[in-house]
């Protein structure tokens, strides 16, 4: 499994986390000193890569967290094949199916022959940018 581990005090908005095993890059973080025994405590809102859905996590700043590690790959498109894309890698030309992004100023770039950047992230994979 491609994953670190961080604290959620060293969060950023624009860093990457995993809540319930979802993949998610974090869009807001308040923190909240306690009293006097007390630990501080965050909470983090993040957008799950995949799924798109708005995740949240309250826990002590101080508490471990899973990141996932993105690797980032260049393809080619081979072939559109409507809900999924074939794409072959250009450094490894392994080839391999993958979903069809949902975000429209993607989709309408796609064609066969285009470079796409997709990252690999716990196993999976997703289009981000269409070159």
């Amino acid at each position: 499994m491609s994953i670190q581990y961080t604290t959620v005090g060293d969060l950023k908005v624009g860093s990457y986390v995993v809540i319930d095993g979802e993949p998610c890059r974090v869009v807001d973080i308040t923190k909240a000193k306690t009293g006097k025994h007390g630990s501080a405590k965050a909470n983090v809102v993040a957008i799950g890569i995949f799924t798109g859905q708005k995740r949240t996590i309250m826990a002590p700043v101080d508490q471990q967290v899973e990141v996932p590690i993105i690797e980032k790959h260049v393809g080619q498109i081979l072939a559109d094949k409507g809900d999924t894309v074939q794409i072959m890698d250009l450094e490894s030309y392994e080839t391999f199916d993958i979903e069809r992004p949902k975000e429209a100023e993607l989709s309408d770039k796609i064609r066969p022959g285009a470079e796409v950047e997709y990252w690999d992230v716990m196993g999976r994979r997703k289009i981000v940018r269409v070159k």
